[in-house]
């Protein structure tokens, strides 16, 4: 599709989506009636910098269904993420979104090369994650056998991977380089296997670890990017150049904007990823803020795609870290701290990559009333703490007692994360 005929799909399909959620999403129309905007405002995909944008905050300010604009009726399945308090992010589905969901995801298989005649796993968590299940779709839609893998049981998965004979794979790049040292473990190598494409999303990887897994898995790696709040993995995918993710800008619009001002930034320079989805009637969104800092490509792609390209994410405008493809909130573990109190408020989080895995160290100060020599009672306090923390950010974490003031303190905003893990 030229230049000229996606900005007048874009324009129709944002037309619509602008009077679908005036008329049907309270909280959009008295944003759009503080601005003194009305429908007929928005003529073409130029005029979306009119509108409103939206939070994470908005989200869970609404829980669970203030931002739905179908009908509770035409609502086939629900997806869920983590957020800072424990409160999930409810996303509603209708049979039209899950049909463009598994489009999408398709589309980015496809690009990878993958085809009818592969058998493709699955190793993405099933459940309310949409990694699983948007995967899984992607690939029956596409016509390829999928097998549903899910997590865990690693040397059985292994063995299914040998004698199903599986020529693709999609999940973290941590767990498919813990696939490759289980592999080894049980004296296999890439030789006694058959895969040869990935689809690696839900945390960010750097080329180092593509390269490694390339090299022992015998794939080729490949980027997914998504988030559930706008669909799911398929938002954007890698094509066989590899240059930047290829956005599915049909459904889901790009802008960079700068954190700070708000204002629009020009292609090629790094700013937040907003995305506004053009076509989803559960619950669709104006000019989400993702926090996601990355650039959007300019130029075309040799693959002969004419869709922009979002580089790599480099980081964050907020304090979420993403660990083994979960996302973890300080202020989650700040929560849990506050519930104990043997403990002081004052903690670092310590994150690491260890061989290929994320590691999460979390250092707390006990208060001075309660620090003693008695190891028995500072074990239990590390198990009690170990376990709240668990059942909050589904993360064992590794946690470390310490001494009264000794974390440093700081006299301007406060220092809680250190981020050992290297990205570029």
């Amino acid at each position: 599709m030229s230049r000229d005929e996606m900005h007048q799909l874009q324009s129709n399909r944002l037309r619509r989506l602008v009077s679908l959620v005036y008329h049907n999403v309270p909280f959009y129309r008295a944003k759009m009636q503080q601005l003194d905007l009305l429908p007929d405002d928005i003529r073409s995909i130029d005029d979306i910098v009119k509108l409103p944008f939206t939070t994470k905050q908005d989200l869970r300010d609404n829980y669970p269904f203030g931002l739905r604009a179908a009908a509770p009726a035409d609502v086939i399945r629900v997806h869920a993420s983590t957020g800072t308090t424990g409160s999930p992010t409810i996303v509603p589905y209708t049979r039209r979104d899950l049909s463009v969901w598994s489009e999408v995801v398709s589309r980015s298989l496809t690009a990878y090369g993958v085809t009818r005649d592969d058998v493709f796993s699955v190793s993405y968590g099933y459940g309310l994650f949409t990694g699983g299940l948007g995967a899984h779709y992607g690939v029956e839609n596409l016509g390829a056998t999928v097998i549903p893998a899910s997590t865990g049981n690693t040397e059985k998965h292994l063995r299914l991977i040998h004698d199903l004979k599986i020529t693709g794979i999609a999940c973290t790049p941590s767990y498919a380089l813990y696939l490759a040292e289980t592999m080894a473990k049980l004296g296999m190598t890439k030789d006694d296997i058959y895969l040869r494409v990935g689809a690696f999303g839900a945390e960010p990887w750097t080329e180092n670890m593509r390269h490694e897994i390339e090299e022992r898995l015998g794939l080729k790696a490949y980027n997914i990017y998504g988030l559930s709040e706008i669909m799911g993995p398929g938002v954007s995918y890698e094509c066989e150049g590899q240059n930047g993710s290829h956005i599915n800008e049909d459904h889901f619009y790009p802008e960079i904007i700068n954190p700070d001002t708000l204002q629009p930034q020009p292609v090629g320079t790094q700013g937040e990823l907003v995305f506004t989805t053009l076509t989803k009637e559960g619950m669709p969104l104006l000019r989400y803020r993702t926090k996601d800092l990355c650039a959007l490509q300019p130029g075309s792609c040799p693959c002969g795609r004419t869709s922009v390209r979002m580089g790599r994410i480099m980081g964050r405008s907020d304090d979420m870290l993403i660990i083994r493809g979960i996302n973890v909130f300080p202020s989650q573990v700040e929560s849990v701290i506050l519930t104990m109190p043997e403990l002081e408020p004052q903690y670092m989080l310590v994150v690491d990559r260890q061989g290929n895995l994320d590691t999460l160290q979390v250092q707390v100060e006990v208060r001075r009333d309660y620090f003693s020599d008695d190891m028995g009672r500072m074990l239990q306090m590390k198990k009690q703490l170990g376990e709240r923390l668990k059942n909050v950010i589904s993360i064992n974490a590794d946690i470390r007692l310490m001494e009264p003031n000794s974390i440093q303190r700081s006299e301007g905003k406060s220092k809680h994360v250190i981020d050992k893990r290297k990205l570029e």
